[in-house]
């Protein structure tokens, strides 16, 4: 596999590194994860509590710890926002999955279908796919790393981390998390560059989730397939705010520009462009800077703006904005704070109006620029979502009830919020994920412990059955069994 250097919550570093030590690590984990899951039978509700309490004692415990690392690998990231999303959302994970694993484990019962099974009983039952591989992201170190291992662990698994070398002091302590935590041959962490991210995928996994950008997830994807890995990928993309003409507001400004403001910008589930009426275009832009000069003024210099992730993305930003000036765009800067390259700061930037093949209009922008189109109608709001990839979210603003619901009707993403951004990601017992360029598969709630869990069809004979007219030699017997299901008993067709 090969990384790319295309932007995005799963990019990777340009430069190479030697993994020898880390990959002779994965590979020695990986067996002896592989023999734990031969050597004993599925975990049960006990055991699985017990796992997802120990996650949920080590990340509170761990509060400081995450904030100091977090502040390491940003320059400067909010502490309370840590507390919130790499903290108490993982914990909150963890204990919404032990509350309902009985629930969940609970065997399905189907129906068995007239006639043949008789007094059968048909079940799905949902059993541990065994060692499961997660490559986790930079933008949330610990939360999209930790909060999917809940729903492993709540399926019974056992689990090898690779964390991204992005975030080498996060990275570090979800090393030392876990190893106080869990026994290594139930999880563990491995940590390195570029060849561990190559070798990881290329192992035998029951089954690989991967958090990134579609252009690695492609390669990741095809690493996986080698040995059949089902995956999962979640892979972020160009999430649309369509923001209907009742509703060109303060409210929706402070929506979208506060969703925006998290982690400035780098969140895979962020506000990408907007779409606002043409004629509401000069209001929406200064309802944005009314909205910074009152809510958050000088935030770019505030403890609540976090740092660009490194010099590199931090250049590749400031670059799609001077490309959208060469061309003559208007460009907006909606935060009197300037770029603060000590610590990789940028204020709120809006790119009014710009054309469609400008860098910031085909790639995923992760950082807190924020593109407003005009439209003219709501359907070629639309009809210009449907046109791109369909995305991870996508956000609709509209009084008008039966206008949002005709707007989530006419298009496809991963998930989708009314009125509000990003909350379809922070709810626990919301499937979470995306479809096609954006990725596919589900975490979170009982959708996570399916995806993590092998549905497996078992049938246990009664009484009363037909089953044996199934086996040769066929005769009269089975010949009433068709005649009666096609309802042709004593019919010329019978004969």
């Amino acid at each position: 596999m090969i990384h790319t250097t295309t932007a995005g919550h799963g990019d990777r570093p340009g430069h190479g590194s030697t993994d020898a030590g880390a990959i002779v690590e994965l590979r020695a984990a990986f067996a002896a994860q592989r023999a734990a899951v031969r050597r004993g039978p599925a975990p049960g509700a006990d055991q699985r509590r017990q796992s997802l309490e120990a996650l949920a004692r080590v990340i509170t415990g761990s509060r400081q710890r995450i904030r100091e690392a977090l502040s390491a690998d940003f320059a400067v990231h909010p502490e309370g926002f840590a507390d919130l999303v790499e903290v108490l959302g993982v914990a909150g994970r963890a204990a919404f999955a032990a509350e309902h694993l009985e629930e969940w484990m609970a065997p399905e019962a189907r129906d068995a279908g007239p006639g043949i099974l008789g007094t059968a009983q048909v079940d799905m039952v949902y059993q541990p796919k065994g060692v499961i591989g997660l490559i986790s992201p930079w933008n949330f170190p610990f939360d999209l790393a930790l909060g999917p291992l809940a729903d492993m662990l709540a399926a019974g698994n056992r689990v090898i981390i690779k964390p991204s070398e992005y975030t080498p002091a996060c990275a570090a302590l979800l090393r030392e998390m876990i190893a106080e935590a869990f026994d290594p041959e139930h999880v563990t962490v491995v940590t390195g560059g570029l060849e561990l991210a190559r070798e990881f995928p290329t192992l035998p996994w029951d089954h690989l989730l991967y958090t990134g950008n579609p252009e690695v997830g492609r390669l990741v994807a095809r690493a996986a397939a080698d040995n059949l890995v089902p995956t999962t990928l979640e892979l972020g993309g160009k999430c649309p705010a369509i923001v209907h003409e009742d509703s060109v507001t303060a409210d929706t400004v402070a929506q979208i520009v506060g969703t925006k403001l998290i982690k400035n910008g780098q969140m895979c589930i962020t506000v990408d462009y907007c779409l606002v009426p043409g004629k509401d275009m000069t209001r929406f832009v200064e309802l944005v800077k009314q909205h910074m000069s009152e809510r958050v003024p000088g935030f770019a210099a505030s403890p609540d703006c976090t740092g660009i992730i490194t010099e590199r993305h931090l250049k590749r930003l400031l670059g799609l904005v001077d490309e959208a000036r060469a061309r003559g765009v208007e460009v907006v800067q909606v935060d009197e704070s300037g770029p603060g390259t000590a610590d990789r700061r940028l204020p709120l930037t809006l790119v009014v109006d710009p054309p469609d093949d400008l860098a910031l209009m085909r790639e995923e922008i992760f950082g807190p620029i924020l593109p407003v189109k005009p439209y003219d109608d709501i359907e070629d709001a639309v009809s210009y979502v449907n046109r791109g990839e369909r995305p991870l979210g996508l956000y609709v603003f509209a009084q008008d009830s039966d206008a949002a619901e005709r707007v989530l009707a006419a298009t496809v993403s991963g998930g989708a919020c009314v009125n509000t951004c990003a909350v379809q990601g922070a709810v626990p017992a919301l499937g979470f994920g995306g479809i096609g360029h954006s990725g596919h598969g589900r975490h979170h709630g009982v959708d996570g412990f399916r995806e993590f869990s092998n549905a497996r069809g078992i049938v246990r004979r009664g009484r009363d059955d037909l089953i044996d007219v199934m086996f040769p030699p066929y005769g009269d017997t089975l010949d009433g069994v068709v005649a009666a299901a096609l309802g042709t008993a004593g019919t010329e067709d019978a004969r």
